[in-house]
């Protein structure tokens, strides 16, 4: 009989994590890896949001807890940022900072869901979605996009698969594992089967959101009807390169922001106070780090897909945001190398990193398992040379 918990025992590990373990294990044993698993920009935080950072500290004033909430001044900025740039009318009051877009998420599935409520996963999907469901009881029910459709989900999907315990949808825009984007047309479609059904809500990840080469970045919050419908999450991590500052948070109606920070209050309280001071001065700054990071991730989008191209038997959509590639590489599986046969996702992706000393992630983990996950933030150096490494290593398989 187990000792621990049926919730703990019904997930499974970080793939991501996992990975980039095994990619450090080896890097340990002095093999030179290079590391496509995690989803971390590989630029260094602005200095000016350094700098803020640093001032606090020298202030001496932000040695207290703070807020659970988050501080009023970071809050407010975050919800002028909503109104002014996505059109959203969401006030202080409608907002929670979390330690991490992660954190928010959790807050918001255990405040809200029921043993027996269903969420619907728009799939592929971030890893950490369903076992966020199930840790809060309820059921993911995955809907699969597909690759001719830019893996995105149709609001006709979605409403077939809709049914009495549909509590909540959930999906990223731009996508990660995917880098596909919703367009507002798309999204107006989706909001328009939610607002059949009462009471039904969505949770909208939008991390990624200035990682977007469309020039579209619609918040379906935005939409008519869809503000008291939408549970919005972002976060600093991977627009302004603060993946260690932890710092997330997510915009909602207030009955659920209240539910929200009751959670967390019991979980973490606030986060750390010195990291909002970083946030405060990237949400109020010029963003043109922002920007330039940016330009750089679109240069090595059209770099990684013209080399994938060049792999026979690799297929890939071309990514609109975020900064990862979502290849099938299924017609890979069934063949073999010393004996072994590469059977799926794992496999494949275990042989690279043996092989080719790439780190890559299995699809399997994102909800589609003929696929692999590959980030690009990583220099072009970097990315030129895991691609040759990884096409050389695949002309070993029989």
């Amino acid at each position: 009989m187990s000792r621990l918990s049926n919730r703990i025992e019904s997930i499974q590990e970080s793939a991501t994590l996992a990975m980039a373990a095994k990619a450090r294990e080896f890097k340990s044993r002095g093999i030179d890896v290079i590391n496509l698993s995690l989803g971390e920009p590989d630029f260094k935080t602005p200095q000016h949001i350094c700098d803020a950072a640093k001032k606090a500290i020298d202030e001496g004033k932000y040695f207290s807890y703070p807020p659970v909430a988050g501080y009023q001044d970071l809050r407010e900025a975050l919800a002028h940022k909503y109104q002014t740039e996505n059109h959203v009318p969401y006030k202080a009051e409608n907002i929670v900072v979390s330690n991490g877009a992660k954190q928010s998420i959790a807050n918001v599935m255990l405040a809200l869901l029921n043993p027996g409520d269903e969420v619907i996963i728009f799939s592929p999907y971030w890893v950490s979605y369903d076992a966020l469901v199930r840790l809060s009881e309820a059921t993911p029910v995955l809907v699969k996009g597909t690759l001719e459709n830019d893996f995105k989900v149709t609001a006709t999907q979605l409403e077939k698969a809709l049914t009495s315990k549909t509590k909540a949808i959930i999906f990223s825009s731009p996508c990660n594992p995917t880098g596909s984007v919703f367009s507002r047309q798309e999204l107006q479609a989706i909001a328009d089967v939610v607002l059949k059904h009462d009471n039904l809500l969505i949770i909208a990840d939008e991390i990624y959101e200035h990682i977007n080469f469309t020039g579209d970045q619609t918040s379906i919050a935005s939409l008519p009807g869809m503000f008291e419908r939408t549970i919005t999450i972002n976060g600093f991590a991977k627009g302004f390169a603060m993946t260690g500052w932890r710092v997330g948070y997510m915009a909602a109606p207030k009955w659920i922001a209240d539910a929200a920070n009751k959670m967390q209050g019991q979980l973490t309280s606030a986060n750390c106070s010195i990291s909002q001071r970083g946030a405060l001065a990237a949400i109020t700054c010029d963003l043109t780090p922002t920007r330039t990071m940016v330009a750089e991730y679109k240069k090595r989008r059209e770099i990684v897909y013209q080399l994938l191209q060049e792999i026979p038997g690799i297929q890939a959509n071309y990514p609109t945001g975020a900064f990862y590639f979502f290849p099938d590489v299924s017609a890979y599986y069934g063949r073999q190398f010393q004996g072994k046969t590469i059977a799926n996702g794992d496999d494949f992706c275990m042989f690279l990193l043996e092989q080719a000393h790439v780190s890559l992630v299995t699809g399997d983990a994102f909800g589609e398992p003929r696929c692999i996950r590959l980030s690009y933030a990583a220099s072009e150096k970097e990315l030129r040379e895991a691609l040759a490494r990884i096409k050389n290593a695949l002309t070993l398989l029989t």
